[in-house]
């Protein structure tokens, strides 16, 4: 089965009496309550609702008060400056594992790392059925592979990436899915950016969305290329792969409104389609 070494990943321990609720306070989704095959997915936004980073989180598999966070290795910064400003007196301990854990991925079949063994920790990726699964492995990972078939693998599926489809502090939940990929918990109690949160759901305010879109095969167009509708700019390119697969941060308006006067959105003057994904419309 496809497996891959995710070397752009890093891991934060999080660990202490207080840990659970201290995350809870502070990100979009409740931590797991049991351990691993089961996961979260959950971002940390600012007070103004952006996403300053988001994380799988999976229960620590030596310690019974301790969490383990898969985090993209350019936010880790972010999330240790964050979590230390709001630690203040809880019993907790914060630091980067990232030198002891390994992050790997495995798709393309239901349990494509097999058993769980003593040196990998693996858990399911709850943000889409197709992922597949993800394992924190101790010490460095002995993958040969790298992870650019994973990174087509999570395009196919419309899943979104910080650094590579939108910049961190510089989007809202809503923007990157996070509600349609099991990233928010409309039900659990405050965390920092929930009421900005909380009004874009109630009032359908995202205007923008990183949606999948389909280019000419083999085309290598750099992030941040401009999508356009005649003169006007609808969005930018995120990642792509090499069928011809990618995801664009566009404005859902512009789009309609292209859509409707038949006009074609081009890419680096190439034609660009988006398309909704299947889990946007089961959701």
């Amino acid at each position: 089965m496809p497996t891959a070494r995710l070397s752009d990943r890093g891991v934060i321990e999080v660990a202490g009496p207080d840990a659970a609720d201290f995350l809870n306070r502070l990100l979009t989704n409740q931590v797991p309550e049991q351990p691993a095959p089961q996961a979260s997915y959950a971002a940390l936004l600012t007070p103004q609702g952006k996403v300053l980073a988001d994380m799988l989180i999976v229960r620590h598999p030596q310690q019974s008060d301790g969490f383990l966070l898969d985090c993209a290795r350019i936010s880790i910064p972010e999330v240790l400056k964050r979590f230390t400003l709001y630690k203040l007196r809880a019993a907790l301990t914060v630091k980067e594992a990232s030198d002891h854990w390994s992050v790997e991925a495995g798709w393309g079949a239901p349990q494509p790392f097999g058993p769980q063994d003593d040196t990998r920790h693996v858990f399911d990726d709850p943000r889409h059925r197709a992922i597949g699964q993800r394992a924190m492995v101790s010490g460095p990972s002995q993958l040969d592979s790298d992870s650019v078939a994973y990174h087509s693998h999570r395009i196919s599926l419309g899943l979104a990436e910080g650094g590579k489809d939108f910049d961190y502090g510089s989007v809202f939940p809503h923007e990157i899915n996070l509600d349609h990929v099991h990233g928010l918990d409309f039900q659990k109690g405050c965390y920092v950016g929930q009421e900005v949160v909380s009004r874009m759901e109630h009032r359908g305010t995202a205007r923008n969305r990183i949606v999948p879109v389909t280019l000419a095969a083999g085309e290598n167009l750099a992030q941040g290329t401009p999508l356009m509708a005649g003169s006007l700019t609808i969005g930018h390119l995120g990642s792509t792969n090499a069928e011809g697969q990618g995801l664009a941060l566009l404005r859902i308006d512009r789009v309609q409104e292209a859509q409707a006067k038949q006009q074609t959105i081009t890419a680096g003057g190439l034609a660009c389609l988006p398309h909704i994904p299947d889990w946007a419309q089961q959701a």
